[in-house]
């Protein structure tokens, strides 16, 4: 139950005061309690921001700009008697809003739906066994594991704590991590900045272990009681979407200020002013694209469902954007390379005998082998020492759920387990005959585990973990005669040949600790013990993860594995990938830290310049080799999954969490989640963000040609002193029917086959670069050009202006249908596109093409417009010249391809 007002509250109370209050016990709760608790204080969730519902979207369609030239142009309509023009220009402003509401409505929704993927889990102990759930699952009296990288998911009374460190700056302010001490018991009006035996929801642990019972949840935590207020928090814009609406307000006070022009020339030439408000108007809003920052928008959302299909998240819109330039990919190695399921092989003792072991994964199934037969008993007692050692230095858990096997937490510390399990040994037995009085949890610096048991009236030291750190520890090693003094260059050299052969060598160790008074447990006292043994540890790699590497170098991207593994093991790995070949090609940890330390970052940025592989690399050493990159110039993309992690996937282009065994702040730092942790879907990410950024070209290249393509007939006609070529409502209804159908429909454009065999776009290069410029100048000539000489030939040869206008309204509608064909690929020919690949595109043609048609013969419409049917035989003369347009774009990407 949640405590209120009338209870002890939890900071003020003994732990077993607490427990007894919320009906729980260390064990955990039983299933069914769960259930019932659920059922009675609901989810564990926070109040979320309302988002606007269709109608103020609708409404908010009106807060713009151009939508006040309109409203303009129809008073001044109505104030000359002009009532059909007036309906006109208000149903067009109609429906515009609609369909700017439903695009905006439809991005809203898809972006609600990415969110709703990205769950986080919280690790409990329920029916005395760990679990790992959705954090929305928890109840009040759950208890709850928690490790350094990890958001604390509801508020809780802390039971254990060992080292905890936690950054408050969420809830208080406070920017320094908090110590925090579960024995504390204080005062009820202690303010909860100084609550140090509780942990709040949202906060985040930054270094230690602890294990808490839950208090509050949902809307009755800390964070839930202020959660308005941090609701209330003004979200700002992704830096693409800002770049993209100062981009379309530089085109609009362009394209206002030719309209201007044109409508100061029109007046000269006699117009009368009412006109002239209306021709401005109208030609603002057909030839702004006023929509591009919403077409965008949609573009961007499709593509991120696009890749949440393929295994990407992608937190922010920004992300895909920037993975179309992505140069270089710094990877973590274990389950983004591998498949993440570390099997136990080969057993090394200090005498130099080798014990190979059968089985992989998960299943505790397999048999010890010395030179193909089972050990004797000596070698059994060796085995068993080792395996107890390492399943007492261990914070993993194995066991059996539902019929199968599962595991919780570090991928090592579940190997170790596996591994003792074949030799009969489990860590639940080896605690309750060697109870633990004190342990050093596995921090990434320190690169060991080890805990301290009681052993018949002694103490005993109980190590693993990477074996340079291990030996270092030792004076003594087991062999088949005993313990005899180390030899530490026999065992260094048995480790190298260990790596060679690929595996990732761990070492384990034992030895008596005697500790006086109330002397704490630290790493000082890890002196003097006595080597077991080496571990040969094998993690297969994934079968995609060749063919992705190479995928990568046809892209034109370099990537680099970053591991804590020995040199010479992780150019095994490297030379099965086909990533380096030699030790010249990988940059040790050790390596790093001399160039740090000289302070000489040139030969830092040499030594990564050639470096293909990062081995025996520190965490903090990440931030400093994705710097490097990018002072080499390249647009980094890094990996990460740990909370010491963050640094680097915030200092990166495009950070990359694993969705997996990511930690929560390296999930919430990232750019990008990837929900299988599999390098393949990289890959994959960075091909749906190039096809991404395509169609926002594509777009925009419609949008602008065409505008810019009615401004050049106007300008044409009115210096050869001609009257307008359009109507204001006949510019309006050209702007709906191009930019309110078919615009859009070039957001659904799928990949065309070749987006991972080009070179990744300049990062600095521009939207509006010379490819867009030439194809958008050239277009809007042509366009503009035959429009105009349509209009005047007309014109000389008798027909009325009215004649002349519905032609080339008819015209430009089939410029129009022409370049959003032309839109779909920049380099390859219209020819080579299945136009049935989309078919959003095809409908939104023949649909804008049926809708003018249907305006010709409808009565009110066509007199609105003033236009009405043509010919069978006009119509395919007309279709025949806006072909040109088709042309011109082909032999434009013919050139480019052969000349360029």
């Amino acid at each position: 139950m949640n405590f209120n007002k009338n209870q002890i509250q939890p900071h003020a109370a003994a732990t077993a005061d607490v427990l007894k209050t919320l009906n729980s016990s260390r064990h955990g709760l039983a299933l069914d309690e769960v259930n019932q608790r659920l059922a009675t204080y609901g989810m564990n969730v926070l109040p979320r921001p309302r988002l606007p519902g269709p109608i103020i979207i609708f409404f908010k369609q009106f807060l713009n700009p151009l939508i006040y030239i309109l409203l303009i142009a129809a008073v001044a309509s109505l104030a000359i008697g002009k009532y059909s023009d007036a309906s006109f220009i208000m149903i067009v402003l109609l429906l515009n809003s609609i369909i700017g509401a439903i695009q905006e409505y439809s991005a809203q929704k898809s972006a609600e739906s990415l969110h709703q993927l990205i769950n986080l889990h919280a690790k409990v102990i329920r029916d005395q066994e760990a679990y790992e759930i959705e954090t929305d699952k928890l109840v009040p009296g759950d208890i709850t594991l928690l490790e350094s990288g990890d958001r604390v998911p509801a508020d809780l009374r802390l039971l254990e704590s060992r080292n905890l460190q936690i950054d408050e700056s969420l809830l208080t302010g406070e920017s320094l991590p908090v110590s925090k001490n579960h024995e504390d018991i204080l005062k009820a009006d202690t303010p909860v900045a100084e609550r140090s035996n509780m942990a709040f929801t949202g906060t985040l642990v930054t270094t230690g272990r602890a294990v808490g019972v839950i208090s509050h949840t949902g809307i009755h935590t800390q964070l839930g009681r202020i959660a308005e207020t941090l609701l209330a928090r003004r979200k700002t814009k992704p830096p693409l979407l800002i770049r993209m609406e100062r981009f379309t307000f530089r085109i609009t006070v362009l394209m206002l200020m030719a309209s201007l022009l044109i409508g100061i020339a029109a007046y000269t030439q006699g117009m009368g002013w009412i006109q002239v408000i209306m021709v401005i108007a109208a030609l603002a809003v057909a030839a702004i694209p006023e929509g591009l920052p919403v077409a965008m928008t949609i573009a961007l959302s499709i593509a991120m469902r696009r890749m949440a299909k393929r295994n990407v998240i992608a937190r922010k819109l920004v992300t895909v954007e920037a993975l179309g330039s992505c140069t270089f990919i710094a990877t973590d190695k274990t389950g983004t390379l591998t498949v993440n399921e570390l099997t136990v092989r080969k057993l090394a003792l200090a005498g130099g005998e080798e014990l190979n072991i059968s089985g992989a994964g998960l299943i505790p199934e397999g048999m010890f082998r010395f030179n193909g037969n089972p050990p004797d008993k000596n070698l059994q007692s060796i085995i068993q020492r080792i395996a107890k050692a390492s399943v007492l230095a261990n914070e993993g858990f194995l066991g059996r759920h539902d019929g199968l096997w599962t595991g919780h937490g570090d991928a090592v510390d579940i190997a170790f387990l596996v591994m003792a399990r074949k030799a009969g040994i489990t860590r639940q037995e080896s605690l309750h005959q060697f109870p633990e009085i004190s342990s050093i949890p596995y921090e990434s610096e320190q690169r060991y585990a080890a805990a301290l048991n009681k052993n018949d009236g002694s103490t005993i030291a109980h190590v693993k973990g990477a074996f340079e750190q291990v030996v270092m520890m030792c004076d003594q090693m087991l062999t088949m005669d005993g313990e005899v003094p180390i030899n530490r260059e026999n065992i260094i050299s048995q480790a190298k040949s260990m790596a060679d052969q690929g595996f990732r060598v761990m070492a384990v160790a034992d030895g008596e600790i005697p500790l006086r008074g109330k002397q704490v447990f630290s790493p000082e006292h890890l002196r003097g013990l006595c080597l077991l043994g080496l571990v040969g540890m094998i993690d297969p790699l994934r079968k995609e993860a060749v063919d992705a590497i190479q995928n990568c170098r046809n892209a034109g991207i370099s990537v680099a594995m970053i591991t804590g593994d020995h040199p010479n093991t992780a150019l095994a790995i490297a030379r099965d990938l086909g990533m380096a070949d030699s030790l010249e090609e990988v940059v040790s940890g050790q390596q790093i830290n001399h160039l740090l330390k000289e302070k000489d970052q040139a030969a830092f940025d040499d030594l990564v310049k050639g470096a293909k592989v990062f081995a025996r690399v520190e965490p903090h050493h990440k931030l400093q080799i994705v710097q490097s990159l990018q002072r080499l110039g390249h647009f980094v993309a890094v990996t990460g999954d740990g909370a010491n992690d963050a640094p680097a996937l915030r200092a990166s282009h495009v950070g990359v969490a694993m969705g997996k065994k990511g930690t929560d702040v390296a999930r919430e730092t990232s750019d990008m989640i990837i929900t299988d942790d599999n390098f393949a879907s990289i890959i994959s990410g960075i091909e749906e963000g190039r096809i991404a950024y395509a169609n926002v070209r594509k777009v925009i290249f419609l949008l602008l040609s065409t505008g810019v393509g009615e401004i050049v007939l106007f300008i044409l006609s009115l210096l050869s002193g001609y009257t307008i070529p359009l109507t204001a409502v006949q510019l309006l209804w050209l702007n709906l029917v191009t930019n309110g159908i078919q615009d859009v429909a070039l957001a659904f454009e799928p990949g065309e086959g070749d987006e991972l065999k080009q070179k990744p776009r300049p990062p600095r290069e521009p939207i509006f670069n010379r490819i867009m410029i030439e194809r958008v100048a050239s277009s809007a000539l042509v366009i503009g050009f035959i429009s105009y000489i349509t209009f005047t030939s007309l014109l000389a040869n008798g027909h009325t202006v009215d004649e002349a206008r519905n032609v080339v309204l008819l015209l430009m509608v089939f410029f129009e249908n022409t370049q959003a064909f032309n839109s779909r690929s920049e380099r390859r020919s219209v020819f080579l596109h299945n136009p049935f690949q989309n078919v959003f595109l095809v409908i939104s043609v023949i649909a804008a093409l049926l809708l003018h048609i249907t305006a010709m013969h409808l009565p009110v419409l066509s007199d609105i417009l003033v236009v009405k049917p043509v010919s069978l035989e006009e119509g395919l003369f007309l279709l025949l010249l806006a072909t040109s347009l088709l042309w011109l774009s082909e032999g434009y990407k013919l050139f480019k391809k052969k000349f360029t």
